[in-house]
């Protein structure tokens, strides 16, 4: 999902960092009401730096990553997942690709902006606090990394069609394609670990320091 430098002008690189930093801005309020997400957003962007590091692969125009997103964005909620990925990839870039620096901004909104919109659509449900809420099931989270990275590629189709080339389509779907099997891998080990996670006392440190509490897993 990360676009290469030198694929963007700096004027539109400019324009993405500026609605980066709005976007994280936006959702700053509801996390200052809620300083102990700090830990979570902490821990968010080592796992999300991990998993980037751990399988990466170059495909088409862009880059097949392993992202965890269900498994960061269920483990540790949706405002941590938003600000973990901001933080890991800042992390990522000052540690092992100082190249991506460059595109920070740009390759921040391609993981953003896809989650944003499913946590409004369908995600959030899952958090309510309710008794009635949904439970997680592993359909579900396969439901949810569907949607999500059809929206990464999506995004990343955004950026090669703002390019100073034009980049020919069957690159693109050659990248879209490559996540077919992250989409069905992916929902595996998100479920493993919650149901892992679930197996612990709930006053747990390590449970603590997740939202596994506020789920109901199938």
């Amino acid at each position: 999902m990360h676009i290469e430098p030198g694929v963007l002008n700096a004027s539109k690189v400019i324009y993405a960092n500026v609605t980066a930093v709005s976007a994280l801005m936006a959702y700053l309020p509801p996390l200052l009401r809620r300083p102990h997400e700090i830990v979570k957003i902490a821990l968010a962007a080592v796992f999300f730096s991990l998993f980037m590091q751990a399988f990466h692969m170059p495909v088409g125009p862009s880059e097949l990553h392993f992202v965890g997103a269900s498994a960061v964005y269920f483990v540790f909620g949706f405002l941590p997942a938003l600000f973990g990925f901001g933080a890991g990839l800042l992390l990522q870039g000052l540690l092992f690709e100082p190249q991506d620096l460059v595109h920070l901004g740009v390759n921040f909104l391609s993981l953003a902006v896809p989650l944003i919109a499913v946590h409004s659509l369908g995600g959030r449900q899952y958090f309510a606090d309710r008794a009635s809420k949904p439970k997680l099931s592993w359909a579900a989270i396969a439901k949810f990394d569907a949607a999500y990275y059809a929206g990464v590629v999506g995004m990343v189709g955004f950026w090669l069609a703002l390019g100073n080339e034009a980049t020919p389509f069957a690159s693109w779907a050659l990248f879209a394609a490559s996540y077919t099997p992250l989409i069905l891998c992916e929902p595996v080990f998100t479920y493993a670990t919650l149901k892992l996670l679930g197996k612990l006392d709930p006053a747990n440190p390590v449970r603590a320091a997740t939202a596994v509490n506020a789920l109901a897993v199938a």
